[in-house]
């Protein structure tokens, strides 16, 4: 169960990371034996790019040990909620590390902290939550859709983090949290396509001394109904974020010193001034681009605080 603690050696019915490249990497669950599409008990050999891996051979090994494939190697390395996030099956939009990291900031988490998440979606967001408030927090964590709340609850399961987590099918925007976590809680996050009918249900579980309340939504106009209905209920302090990521190449490019004058440095460093093949002069500028691809916008978050009691409307 290596997603609960950290470990120095792989044993059997730990979930691995089995990395190929930055752009390859498949998470394995360390058993002798799997079931087949066809029913059949099998030995649990995963096969990739490089050749096959007979995965029990893993039990022993380090994490972060390099292993021979069939046709080439890999490494093979403790999951993390970051690494589980680029790997993960999608069941839904999911949300990304750089919002991921925001949102507990902005809900300032930490070990022994009580949270409400709705909905669970794909448990992206869930298992940085979950590393956030342990050992002695818990998360609850809402969906109104049965399989998606029963793939999670395996993945849990799986991932060695019951203890931690309380997963319920509940339509919340109709329904609420349930009675037994009224005033319980130290802040809610919302990810639901209409969060205003989710407002009023939070600040009956949020502690009477207050908390917060943090939701994400894609659209504006989300965001600005929302935005009235938390004032409306007594909410304080209201804060609006987009993150975006900017990836910049930096390097140097030779470039013709007549031609492009302009884009000269006030003092040349006269150690990287030389001449090229045919005699021209050239200098070696550093310049700093844009990376080819670019992440897009993927949605605003909104943060708000409750205020204790005597101050609620």
């Amino acid at each position: 169960m290596s997603f609960k603690t950290t470990k120095e050696v792989i044993e059997d019915g730990d979930v691995v990371i089995l990395y190929l490249n930055p752009s390859n990497m498949h998470p394995l669950e360390i058993k002798a034996k799997i079931c087949n599409k066809k029913g059949k008990i099998i030995d649990n050999v995963f096969h990739t790019v490089y050749g096959g891996l007979k995965v029990i051979s893993l039990i022993g090994q380090k994490y972060g040990s390099k292993v021979e494939l069939t046709r080439g190697w890999a490494y093979v390395l403790q999951p993390t909620p970051e690494l589980w996030t680029l790997m993960l099956p999608h069941r839904t939009q999911i949300i990304y590390s750089p919002d991921i990291s925001l949102i507990i900031h902005l809900m300032e988490l930490g070990p022994g902290s009580t949270v409400v998440e709705t909905g669970t979606g794909s448990g992206s967001l869930s298992h940085s939550l979950i590393r956030a408030i342990r050992p002695s927090g818990h998360l609850y964590t809402f969906d109104f859709h049965e399989q998606r709340v029963s793939i999670a609850s395996t993945e849990f399961e799986n991932h060695g983090l019951n203890n931690f987590v309380t997963l319920k099918k509940r339509d919340v925007c109709s329904e609420g949290f349930g009675e037994e976590l009224k005033h319980k809680i130290d802040a809610v996050f919302l990810d639901l396509p209409h969060p205003w009918l989710a407002v009023e249900h939070a600040t009956v579980v949020l502690k009477q001394k207050g908390g917060k309340l943090c939701f994400f939504s894609p659209c504006i106009e989300q965001v600005q109904r929302t935005c009235t209905k938390l004032i409306h209920k007594g909410f304080i302090e209201l804060h609006t974020y987009e993150c975006l990521q900017r990836e910049m190449n930096v390097q140097y490019k030779s470039l013709p010193i007549l031609d492009l004058e302009c884009l000269k440095y006030k003092q040349v460093n006269e150690d990287i001034v030389q001449k090229d093949g045919k005699g021209k002069q050239e200098e070696k500028l550093l310049t700093v681009t844009h990376a080819h691809s670019l992440p897009g916008h993927t949605g605003f978050i909104t943060i708000a605080v409750l205020p204790p009691s005597y101050a609620r409307k």
